[in-house]
């Protein structure tokens, strides 16, 4: 039985991590497209260099939540594959083995000379810091305008997928929010939000709980559809 399992920013809010963007748009203050895009490193590289290195450094203070763990714990009965579009590594670390980062790791940094060149980074990153061939290093992150290079085997994972799980992210940030549209017409869709995004159906059930609340309880429906 495959079961995957589409996340995003509600999920690891809950373990302390900001979800970045405010209802005004804004990330911690700043306009998206000045710490999230290419034109905004190349106009000001030390301003996004810093606004990655204080969520590298939130992130490392930070612990997976009962919904993390949760999920890790459902691999001991079924073949589960996360997906998700945080940059955060709570997943992993509370025991999840199949992830797929949509939109990079921020403990990762790669080359700005080649893409594939990618380390493992849990320092700050500073202007100065080059990669073997002497190119700046930046953060291993999809910006704003970039490709989305693991969508493909996301798209791959959901349309195998038995069941489909959807926790903490509004639907809004494509090509994520498509993902759905690829679940087997025959795949149950669990949907995990305080504020879902979509409704109730015959194949859909929403569940208007926090990640650590609802997952388990998604867990809990999934088991007794089965039994």
């Amino acid at each position: 039985m495959k079961i995957a399992v589409l996340t995003g920013a509600g999920m690891s809010a809950e373990s302390g991590l900001k979800t970045f963007r405010d209802s005004n748009g804004l990330w911690e203050g700043h306009d998206v497209m000045q710490v999230a895009s290419p034109e905004g490193f190349a106009r000001n590289p030390e301003l996004v260099l810093e606004f990655y290195n204080q969520r590298r450094r939130q992130l490392l203070e930070v612990e997976p939540n009962s919904g993390h763990i949760a999920l890790a714990t459902l691999e001991g009965e079924f073949d589960v594959d996360i997906i998700t579009q945080n940059v955060d590594d709570l997943h992993e670390r509370a025991g999840s083995s199949k992830v797929t980062h949509l939109h990079g790791e921020l403990l990762k940094v790669r080359s700005t000379f080649d893409e594939n060149l990618v380390m493992n980074w849990r320092e700050d990153l500073n202007l100065g810091d080059f990669c073997e061939f002497n190119h700046q290093l930046r953060p291993h992150i999809v910006w704003f305008g970039e490709a989305v290079p693991m969508m493909d085997l996301a798209i791959e994972i959901v349309i195998k997928a038995d069941i489909l799980m959807i926790v903490g992210t509004s639907m809004q940030v494509y090509p994520a929010a498509g993902l759905i549209q690829y679940a087997n017409y025959s795949a149950p869709v669990y949907f995990v939000d305080p504020n879902p995004a979509i409704n109730s159906s015959d194949r859909i059930t929403v569940l208007a709980e926090t990640a650590t609340k609802g997952v388990p309880k998604a867990i809990e429906m999934i088991k007794e559809a089965l039994n």
